[in-house]
């Protein structure tokens, strides 16, 4: 069938090419190709993702690429992106997806939320002079303590303290699967986690065994296709999430396409191989808060009540009557995706209508608990979206503890954007399981350059923390008298539970 889709992009190739054909070797789209008989290097622009591969590779660069200029009549209601699908969808009678997070033209609130800082009747604090804690723990918190004193006239803590797990920064990596992800960046996710002493998220994909060693600063997900799910796995890590939804698609389930299911995934997902791995919607044993706290509990018996049970829910409009539901199941920490959370592949109206921002949610969330007296139960992780510290120290602010970051963790290791994860064709060899693209993501490289995030992130959060006259992260825990909204109606302020600048 004759296509009426203009290709997106055009690549352009100018005379400084010296046909030394690393383009054409490293375009994994196919979308460059050489003629011998007239020794000409020739674009496909139908095929062109804009991944940048070629343009970063070649040594003389002389390929641009550039987004294609044809015109539409001009129409807000019909809007190009909106008469291109009708033709995807005319052509294929299938439902549309795209990768990575929710690209529309949404409110950020992030970005519409001021922080305050110090003067001078509270002075602030120098981060290079003076001590500056990130330190925080996931896990129940004692409403109160109670103290013994000995012979000795020294004391002691009675309360018997509830498993907790430290985390020396208040940023994790989150959920993405083996499979969805290519075994370099798992193992690099790691590496760092361990170097910087917090945690990176399994995926509902199992865990490969070599990364066992990590299980420290490992978070194992049972989602609701319980791949890799046995006993070992279980006690393998410091934290088992229990996977309800995530930001990208709720309500939906999860699909790895067969031809992602190479002989290491099949071992490691415990599905043959070749297969589409295919997770329902529900979880079939889950249809009430007392089914997930039959769970909760079975998992903690699983794993003798020495493992956080963390329940990861994507962020919907009654979301603080679930988290409220989730800490009374008996939960550990609550996680809560919001609607710009990435993922490998996800039918594209879902994406992009469905779920709430992360700050929405996590502030109602917050609120909910503390109105309860609950909050003490649980921990509270927010995700979907967290861009750079400014964005972590916002999110903390509202009421997180600590936060995931997906995205920004694999732009931090090449990913560009391309939102083509779910063809298993990623140039990065990021989103792929093809061992020829995959060998393209040096793990010890992407480890190095995670780590730079990590620390680079840490220590504006510091400055930050010096700014506002504070000296550790759990100082600024739901301290949302430190933030101020801009541009924001009433009702927003009300929701986040901040006041109008100026204020």
């Amino acid at each position: 069938m004759k296509t009426y889709i203009p290709h997106k992009f055009e690549v352009n190739i100018n005379d400084k090419c010296i046909k030394c054909l690393v383009c054409v070797k490293q375009c994994s789209f196919s979308a460059l190709s050489f003629d011998e008989d007239d020794a000409t290097i020739y674009p496909d622009n139908n095929k062109c993702v804009a991944c940048h591969r070629c343009t970063t590779l070649c040594p003389t660069k002389s390929i641009n690429i550039v987004k294609n200029p044809i015109v539409y009549h001009p129409n807000e209601y019909w809007k190009a992106n909106v008469i291109e699908d009708i033709y995807k969808q005319a052509e294929t009678g299938g439902i549309l997806l795209s990768g990575t997070g929710n690209d529309k033209d949404y409110p950020v609130y992030f970005d519409r939320i001021l922080l305050d800082a110090s003067q001078v009747t509270n002075p602030s604090i120098d981060p290079l002079r003076e001590p500056m804690e990130l330190r925080t723990y996931l896990g129940k918190k004692s409403d109160r303590l109670q103290f013994k004193e000995n012979k000795k006239s020294t004391t002691t803590i009675k309360t018997k303290s509830e498993p907790q797990v430290k985390l020396e920064t208040p940023i994790m990596f989150a959920a993405m699967s083996l499979g969805a992800i290519s075994y370099n960046a798992h193992q690099a996710l790691a590496r760092t986690a361990e170097e910087h002493g917090t945690l990176y998220n399994t995926g509902e994909g199992g865990l490969h065994k070599s990364l066992y060693k990590y299980g420290k600063n490992t978070i194992v997900q049972v989602a609701s296709g319980r791949y890799g799910v046995h006993h070992e796995y279980l006690n393998a890590g410091s934290v088992v999430e229990i996977k309800i939804g995530q930001g990208a698609k709720p309500g939906i389930g999860g699909h790895l396409p067969g031809e992602k299911i190479n002989a290491e995934i099949s071992q490691t997902r415990m599905i043959p191989e070749g297969t589409d791995a295919l997770s329902p919607a529900p979880h079939h044993d889950i249809y009430s808060i007392e089914d997930l706290a039959q769970l909760v509990y079975a998992i903690k018996e699983a794993t003798f009540y020495k493992k956080l049970v963390s329940v990861k829910i994507a962020a919907v409009h009654n979301v603080a009557a679930i988290a409220s539901g989730i800490a009374r199941a008996g939960a550990d920490i609550v996680t809560i995706d919001g609607f710009r959370g990435g993922t490998g592949a996800a039918p594209t109206v879902i994406r992009d209508n469905v779920g709430i921002p992360i700050e929405m949610a996590i502030a109602a969330v917050d609120d909910r608990l503390r109105k309860e007296s609950i909050r003490n139960n649980v921990s509270l992780v927010a995700s979907g979206g967290i861009r750079n510290s400014v964005d972590v120290v916002k999110a903390i602010a509202l009421g997180a503890d600590a936060v995931y970051i997906g995205t920004s963790a694999l732009i931090s290791i090449g990913c560009t954007m391309c939102q083509k994860c779910y063809t298993g064709k990623c140039a990065w060899g990021i989103a792929t399981t093809n061992p020829q693209l995959a060998k393209r993501l040096n793990p010890e490289i992407a480890y190095k350059r995670l780590s730079n995030l990590l620390r680079a992130w840490s220590l504006e959060i510091k400055e930050i923390l010096g700014a506002m006259g504070l000296n550790a992260i759990e100082s600024l825990k739901s301290n949302r008298l430190r933030l101020r909204g801009v541009g924001l109606s009433a009702e927003e302020l009300k929701i986040l539970g901040i006041k109008q600048a100026g204020g």
